[in-house]
Formats: structure tokens, sequence, C-alpha cells
């Protein structure tokens, strides 16, 4: 166990933010909130911790009206309408208050409890802890389809991270004065992790577990959402990457406008 009073810079025990992105986790975001908080217990006197529905057509809001309303440390952001996961993660990042921030999926395929490799690593010369899958449990075609889409975006975009698909980060507040997340749709991690890159913030990985889903099921890996997914993709690296304009073509003057 960590000792909450073992000081991470020498100076206060930081405060942290937790905060799950949930889409139709009714049958999972109780527990995951539950184990956030006997973590953040161990870790920390001063702790928030967010949940985003995005636009739930299960009971996840009921569950989480009820979790709002028994733990004074819990708050709830409700979207209307389904925003993506992107414009959900915007949302989280936008109400987290203190100067470090977690964030991992509702549906709890991710264990939350892994916070504890993270935390130890967020040292003073430390911005962004990433995670990554030490065994991934899905579908071996969703496994081969997620190799696919992993070495494609990291050549693509030189991504220095083992698995940007892992949403499984701790980040210092401080990032989002100079990052400024666009995205509404899941590319947001390819965002996330190339605009830490740009503006020169040190990264520290560690493993985490992975866990078969066992409520819901995931949007990604349909073949609409995948097309849109590329299409992102596309436009983000165009974003990210704008024609150098000084090497454009330029026309030949007028001769009527040439000096004698």
């Amino acid at each position: 166990m960590i000792n909450r009073n073992i000081l991470l810079d020498g100076k206060s025990t930081p405060s942290i933010t937790v905060f799950f992105p949930a889409y139709n986790d009714g049958g999972t975001i109780a527990s995951m909130v539950i184990s956030a908080m006997l973590v953040l217990e161990e870790l920390t006197d001063d702790y928030e911790i967010i949940v985003i529905n995005d636009g739930s057509s299960d009971y996840t809001a009921d569950i989480l009206n009820r979790l709002a309303h028994e733990y004074d440390r819990v708050q709830v952001i409700h979207h209307a309408k389904n925003r993506g996961y992107g414009g959900a993660l915007r949302s989280g990042f936008a109400a987290a208050t203190k100067e470090l921030i977690f964030y991992t999926d509702g549906d709890a395929q991710y264990d939350v409890r892994d916070l504890r490799r993270l935390f130890p690593l967020m040292t003073e010369n430390i911005d962004m802890v990433q995670g990554y899958k030490l065994n991934r449990n899905d579908s071996l075609l969703r496994q081969f389809l997620g190799q696919m889409y992993h070495s494609m975006v990291k050549h693509l975009f030189a991504l220095k991270v083992q698995d940007v698909d892992c949403d499984f980060r701790l980040l210092r507040r401080r990032i989002f004065d100079h990052v400024d997340l666009q995205h509404n749709s899941g590319v947001i991690c390819i965002e996330l992790v190339k605009k830490v890159q740009q503006h020169g913030f040190s990264i520290a990985e560690v493993g985490v577990s992975h866990h078969p889903r066992v409520y819901g099921r995931s949007q990604f890996f349909r073949v609409k959402h995948l097309a849109r997914t590329l299409k992102d993709i596309f436009r983000l690296w165009l974003e990210l990457h704008p024609p150098d304009k000084s090497l454009s073509y330029q026309p030949n003057e007028p001769a009527s406008s040439r000096q004698a």
C-alpha cells in the first residue's frame, strides 16, 4: 500500500481528479466509482470523482444520480445527447479541478486499482503516466484489428508510447494550459498523446491489467464506425501536419508589374 503521507515532490501531497466517460455502462460504473474512492483514500486527502454520462440509453443515469446523492466526492455530468468518446473526455478534462487528472473507461475493462501502479511514477520530472495493456482480453479478431490500428497510427503520427489505445492515463492538469483538444471521436487519444509530445511534456509508461468486457458492447469495431475513424485519422493528420506554405508554387510576377 502507498502511504499518502509520502510526498511526490517533497512539498505536498497532490490533489487528484478521477473521471470516467460512461456510455451505457450501467452494469459496471458503480463498481468503478466505489473502487476509485477506495484507491484515492490511500493516495490523497484531496480528491474528486467525476462521471460523464454521454447520453446513455440504459440505466446509467439512474445509477450515477444515486451515487452522487450518497457520496459528496462524486459529481455527474449528463450529456443530453451522445457527443462521442472525445466529447466525453473533453468534458471531463474541462471539469477537473485538481492538480492531477486520471481517467479510464467506465466499462471496467481496466482495473481502476491499477492507479496504484501509475501514481508512484508521477515524479517531479514526469507530466503524464501512460498505461499499456499487459494482456489484451478481447477476441482474436479485435486483437488483430487493434494491433493493425495501433501500428498504423504509431508510425503515421510518430507516437513514442507503446499503446496509444490504452485509455488509462494520469496527467498533470497544467498540460491543458498548452494542449487544446478539438476532436469528439476516439481519435482524441491520438490527438492527446501527439500534442503532449509536441509540447515537450515528459511521459512515463507502465503495464496495466485488461479484462474481458462483462457488460454492454464496444462501438469501435462496427464497419460504419471504423470508416468514420479512418476519416477522422486522416483529418487529424492534416491538422497536425499543415503544408509548408513556403514550399508552395508561386506564379511568376506579371511582366507589367516588373520594374524597367
